[in-house]
């Protein structure tokens, strides 16, 4: 994770996919760890103003209850809150980086999550949301996490979340490769928002 500099409005904390069940090392140079750069660069151009770390997990797995990424990303906020301990941090992952940052919500710091291609099984909680914005962007030619299953999780999580939305791309596959500019296009405007409209709640007399 790198070091955010003084003067950022917010703060993007990048995390990759991974796989069910594996404690081997992530390497830097990996596939999901990469895929992530493209997002952090669309954000910077969307919104200086909003800085963006990147996380690299330890293990590539969840690993059942140990649940490895969720104790990475309270590692990570930490972090940007001992530098920054007012900006608002939007959580923005990928696959089951989607699924760490929904579970990583309920962190006083974070005021949204953008949610890509998540993996959300069944029972996955939602009242870690209250009162965050929540972002899902699915595509609809995902063969690896299910389209369906983020739209039942979207209207689950509207009875807590102060606001969510759920985006379909069409056509769009689980590694983002497809229709690249409107997955990097939409996640930036998801984070912008949300960042403002924290900014503006938080100056609101």
């Amino acid at each position: 994770m790198h070091r955010v500099p003084a003067g950022a409005a917010g703060v993007a904390l990048l995390l990759h996919g991974g796989t069910e069940e594996s404690h081997d090392p992530v390497r830097a140079w990996s596939g999901p760890v990469l895929r992530m750069r493209p997002f952090g660069r669309a954000i910077r151009r969307r919104d200086p103003a909003i800085d963006v770390a990147f996380l690299r997990f330890r293990v590539r797995g969840w690993n059942g209850a140990a649940a490895d990424p969720v104790a990475d990303v309270a590692f990570a906020i930490d972090r940007i809150a001992e530098r920054h301990p007012n900006l608002p941090i939007v959580l923005v992952g990928h696959s089951m980086g989607g699924r760490a940052a929904i579970r990583s919500a309920g962190d006083p710091r974070v005021c949204g999550v953008v949610a890509l291609a998540p993996w959300l099984p069944s029972g996955e909680p939602t009242a870690q949301l209250a009162g965050r914005d929540l972002v899902i962007i699915h595509g609809t030619d995902d063969h690896r996490t299910s389209p369906r299953g983020s739209a039942q999780f979207a209207d689950a999580a509207r009875h807590v979340a102060r606001s969510v939305h759920s985006l379909s791309v069409p056509g769009g596959d689980h590694p983002m490769l497809r229709h690249a500019s409107t997955w990097h296009r939409w996640t930036a405007d998801a984070v912008a928002t949300i960042v403002g409209d924290h900014t503006a709640r938080s100056v609101r007399p």
